[in-house]
Order: structure tokens, then C-alpha cells, then sequence
């Protein structure tokens, strides 16, 4: 065994949900598959998310969807042909495997390219909406102060956070919805060195999770972005953009994997009231609603104006219009809910 890759290893038998909470675990999006000691191939987020995407239960072993057509170097390879794999593939991690298909070394990107240099791909100018006019009652007593945008976490506040993730593959067109202490976003904003490109949609009232949408009626040309003020996703949303292309969504919202442990046994009954199993502290999974969406530009349309609507109304009707609402996965240590106090706390003590 590598032992650069001793922590990062799953055999063929453990489930998808396993895998996916032992990348969130070492926070990494990358696994080595092994059955004993021979190298079966990598298994990334990506395959786990495009599994989930098909309707495979969490529970199916990481063999039902091992791509074994993976590009790989082998020991031959010079160095600059091993680089070029990796820069065509945009490869966090590859394995080098010698004739017989033994895994003999691996090379990471972090370790090859320049620390500023990351795997290059296509920018995706998309405009964006941020929610942010909501009083941030479950940050109280610190949103009684400031409002939850401008809420801190290290040297940036959570809105800049949103704001530079998605700058950072392309998005240059952001939308703000504010109420809520809106002149102190707006001064805060003006004050940054860094200017974003900002157009602010003040509600003069509580408006729900999607109602104040509706102001952009016929300034939307291409599919959109909508997150809430509170949510932080460590997944490139070119990815979520693919899919819902490719899947032909009206709407796509992002979900996070949440597991959930009963901590008894759980009892199982048949006829008559007689036991038919029991389960010592089960557990399940579920996918969440992030708070994170992209919207087909026509939906502006379909959101009423000057009354409070929200977000789930709008997939429902698309839903009984017999659109496309689709969902899009994440784990579930990749989205953090910073709105409240717990993962609020997490983030600033670097939990």
C-alpha cells in the first residue's frame, strides 16, 4: 500500500453512502478502490453524484458503479505525458499502474502544478440572485446588530463568500434582494475594495423565498442562479449547470445527502403484533433542500408580482405542469447552513 493513500481507501463491498461520508470525513472528493490488495480504480464524487442522479440507492456497493474505463498513466510514461493526462482529464489525483495493473505510485495535482494553478476549464457567466433580505432570526442576538449578508466569518462576511465562490468560475451579474437593514448591505458593499457588479431588488415587504424574482421580468436571457444568503456549497456549480442542461430541467436544486441515526432499536411488526425484525440504531438517508437553485429565464414569468411567494410553490407548479424539476447531489459535509448558530460556530473555530 502507497502510504500517501492509506487513509483514502474503500473496498469494492462498502456502500455508496460510506464512501461518500469517508470523503467528507478526510475532506477530500477522491477514493482509491482496492479488493484486497489489487487496485480496482478511482471513485470520485462526481461518479457517486451521476449514480444518485440515476436513482441508485445509497445502499448499492461502490462495485455497481466503478467506472473501470478510467484514463490512467502507467510506469513507461515520461513525466511531461503523465502532466498532459492530468491537465486533459483536470485530474485532482493520478494512479500509476505498471503492466500488470499494480497501483505503483500517484501523482496529485497539488503536488505537480503550481499552488495558484487549477485544473483549467470553461467559465460559466451566469447571473446570479442572492436572497438577502430576511431578519436572520435564528443568528439572534448578532443579526439584532448587523443583518445575516454581512454576518462575519474569518476576514470576509458570508456574502462575500457567496459572492467570490461564484465569481470564481465566471459570474459576474449578481442580483441582491434586500429589506432587512438593506443600507447597511448596500454601504458595506460600496466601502470593498473589490466592487462587485450589483444590482439590489428592495422589498418593501417580506416578499417569501422567491417573490421578489419576479422584479426581473424580461431581464433574464439565459438559465440563473438563486441562493440564499446563509448557504455555503463546496461544489463547482459548473457541474450543476451541466446537469440541468443536459437534463433538460426547468428547475435544478441543489440537495445535500443527511443522514440520520435512530439512536434505540427499532422494532418491526407483523400480524397480530408479532415482531418481524428488529434494528439496532438505524440509520438513513435523506436529500435536503440546500437552498441553492438555477432557474430556466422563462419561470420570472410565472412568479406573480407584488405578493409574497416562495420558492417551493414555484417547483410545485412546475411539477403539476408536468415540468422538470430536478435534483442535484451533494454531501452533506459539503453544504454548511451558516444561518445557524451550530455551523456558524463550526466555520469561525475551524471545525
Amino acid at each position: 500500500m502507497i502510504p500517501k493513500i492509506q487513509d483514502r481507501t474503500v473496498a469494492l463491498s462498502v456502500s455508496l453512502l460510506d464512501a461518500m461520508k469517508q470523503m467528507d470525513r478526510l475532506g477530500v472528493k477522491i477514493l482509491f478502490v482496492f479488493s484486497g490488495e489489487r487496485f480496482e480504480g478511482l471513485l470520485t464524487i462526481g461518479d457517486i453524484q451521476r449514480a444518485l442522479i440515476k436513482g441508485v440507492p445509497m445502499s448499492e456497493r461502490v462495485a455497481r458503479i466503478l467506472d473501470k474505463n478510467k484514463i490512467y498513466a502507467w510506469t513507461g510514461d515520461s513525466e511531461e505525458t503523465i502532466r498532459e493526462k492530468m491537465r486533459s482529464l483536470r485530474a485532482e489525483a493520478m494512479p500509476v499502474l505498471d503492466e500488470e495493473g499494480n497501483l505503483k505510485d500517484v501523482w496529485f495535482w497539488k503536488d505537480v502544478f503550481l499552488k495558484n494553478e487549477a485544473p483549467a476549464r470553461e467559465s460559466l457567466d451566469l447571473p446570479v440572485v442572492v436572497m438577502a433580505g430576511g431578519q436572520g432570526a435564528r443568528l439572534k442576538p448578532i443579526t439584532n446588530v448587523i443583518p445575516k449578508p454581512l454576518v462575519p466569518i474569518g476576514e470576509k462576511t458570508i456574502l462575500e463568500e457567496i459572492l467570490d465562490q461564484l465569481e470564481s468560475i465566471g459570474c459576474r451579474r449578481f442580483f441582491l434582494s434586500v429589506r432587512y437593514k438593506s443600507e447597511m448591505v448596500r454601504f458595506y458593499l460600496s466601502q470593498l475594495e473589490h466592487r462587485y457588479d450589483v444590482t439590489f431588488l428592495e422589498e418593501d415587504r417580506p416578499m417569501g423565498t422567491i417573490g421578489s424574482v419576479s422584479q426581473l421580468a424580461g431581464r433574464m436571457e439565459t438559465p440563473f442562479f438563486v441562493s440564499n444568503c446563509d448557504i455555503l456549497i463546496d461544489q463547482d456549480y459548473r457541474d450543476v449547470y451541466d446537469y440541468h442542461c443536459g437534463n433538460r430541467n426547468d428547475l435544478t436544486m441543489v440537495t445535500a445527502v443527511k443522514t440520520l441515526r435512530i439512536p434505540y432499536g427499532v422494532v418491526e411488526t407483523g400480524p397480530d403484533g408479532l415482531m418481524s425484525a428488529l434494528k439496532e440504531k438505524p440509520e438513513s438517508a435523506y436529500r435536503i433542500n440546500t437552498g441553492v437553485y438555477l432557474l430556466n429565464p422563462e419561470l420570472v414569468q410565472e412568479i406573480p408580482t407584488g405578493v409574497s411567494y416562495n420558492m417551493t410553490d414555484l417547483m410545485e407548479k412546475i411539477r403539476r405542469r408536468g415540468g422538470r424539476v430536478g435534483c442535484f447531489p451533494v454531501s452533506e459535509k459539503a453544504w454548511k447552513d451558516m444561518g445557524e448558530w451550530e455551523e456558524y460556530l463550526k466555520r469561525i473555530q475551524g471545525r
